[in-house]
């Protein structure tokens, strides 16, 4: 038997267990949650390990910030032109009508400003499009039980058929938009999309003033010019 194997094997079960207990990603405790963390760590390793990507402008200064900047913009844009041809011939206006139907459906009824916040917009164009659902059918509000001046929000009977019929074609959307990333480098881009998710909602939270907003976080964080 060999038992230097063995060791390294404990040692690295113990690192599993270690780093399940801390990481905001677990893995299940399982021989598959094991293995999914050993190939994490491995391709985690062989990124740090590769060269600097390339991006446009870089040999002329511009900043990795800057990259990822524009590229979630562009990202956003393409993902809205999918999501737009998904819509075609629907009672959808725009793609954020079938999102505000979707966490309805998925969280269960919540207050206006909840389901708003949820979708990271603006008071007063969350209040466009709850109307806009509301005229439409899609939605229905009652009293709160706990605050009669606040209303509470769900999905209708009505919204859930008129989803349903749209989904083969959203799911669709969605799936052109991961392109051609493969399983590992999904869920690689999901962990670093959550952790920047999760940097900035607790700032949008807020609801800092536009005009102070960047002198505000500039004083509050360490970012490197």
């Amino acid at each position: 038997m060999n038992f230097t194997l063995i060791k390294d094997f404990m040692t690295l079960l113990e690192q599993f267990e270690s780093d399940n207990k801390t990481s905001q990603n677990s893995y299940p405790p399982t021989i598959e949650g094991f293995k999914l963390w050993v190939s994490g760590k491995e391709n985690a390793e062989s990124v740090c390990d590769a060269a600097e990507p390339y991006w446009e402008g870089k040999e002329n200064g511009r900043t990795a910030e800057s990259a990822i900047s524009t590229l979630l913009v562009h990202l956003n844009r393409y993902a809205k032109t999918y999501s737009k041809s998904a819509i075609t011939d629907s009672e959808f206006s725009t793609q954020e009508d079938f999102i505000y139907l979707i966490n309805l459906k998925a969280f269960g009824e919540m207050t206006k400003m909840a389901l708003i916040k949820k979708n990271i917009h603006d008071k007063p164009v969350g209040m466009l499009i709850i109307a806009r659902l509301l005229r439409q059918g899609l939605i229905e509000q009652t009293d709160s039980d706990l605050d009669k001046r606040s209303k509470l929000i769900r999905i209708s009977d009505r919204g859930k058929a008129i989803l349903e019929k749209q989904m083969k074609k959203i799911r669709q959307a969605t799936n052109i938009v991961a392109g051609n990333l493969n399983h590992n480098e999904k869920m690689d881009l999901i962990r670093i999309l959550n952790k920047l998710d999760r940097f900035h909602y607790p700032i949008f939270a807020r609801n800092i003033s536009s005009d102070e907003l960047i002198n505000k976080l500039y004083d509050e964080y360490s970012f490197k010019e």
